[in-house]
Order: C-alpha cells, then sequence, then structure tokens
C-alpha cells in the first residue's frame, strides 16, 4: 500500500517506508554499516566476528554480572581452593 511521507513531500510504499525508518546496525567491531540479513550479522564480515571471538577467548571482554547461583559459588570456591590450598600444613616442613 502506498502512503504519503510528510517528512519527503512524496508518496512511498509500505516496503520503502520500512526501510527508511529502519535504524542503522553497525557492526560491533568496525562500526561499519550491516544489514541484518547479512551471514554474519550482526557483524560485518567474517574477520571482524572472529576478532569479537578472539577478545572473548584473551579475557579482554567480560561479564560483570555477579553470580547468584549458590551451587556455582560453591563449586567455584571448591576449584580456587583446589588451585590456591590455604591448608597450613602443607607449608610446613
Amino acid at each position: 500500500t502506498a502512503g504519503f511521507s510528510p517528512q519527503l513531500g512524496i508518496k512511498i510504499n509500505a516496503k520503502e517506508y520500512r526501510a527508511m525508518t529502519k535504524p542503522i546496525l553497525k557492526c560491533p567491531t568496525c562500526k561499519k554499516p550491516v544489514a541484518a540479513t547479512n551471514e554474519d550479522f550482526p557483524f560485518c564480515s567474517d574477520r571482524c566476528r572472529r576478532i569479537d571471538l578472539g577478545k572473548w577467548a584473551s579475557g579482554d571482554y567480560k561479564i560483570t554480572s555477579p553470580i547468584l547461583d549458590p551451587d556455582l559459588l560453591e563449586d567455584l570456591e571448591h576449584a580456587q581452593q583446589q588451585q590456591h590450598p590455604t591448608d597450613e600444613t602443607k607449608w610446613r616442613n
């Protein structure tokens, strides 16, 4: 269906209107515009997707929300104690 755009002063169809009103999506790595139909979406390319993955893998990106699951907290504490024992008998000669 056709409609009138007061901002442009012209008639446009629904498809054109949707295309004009879509937000511009940008690649999170390089900030280039990217179409939602791109196979690497939300990235503009495989290269940018891999750069982002590398940042996660290297620890550059972190999720800062606190862990609230008590079972998971207990497991993490146990693993930390295994890596860094606080038992004084270990240090005795």
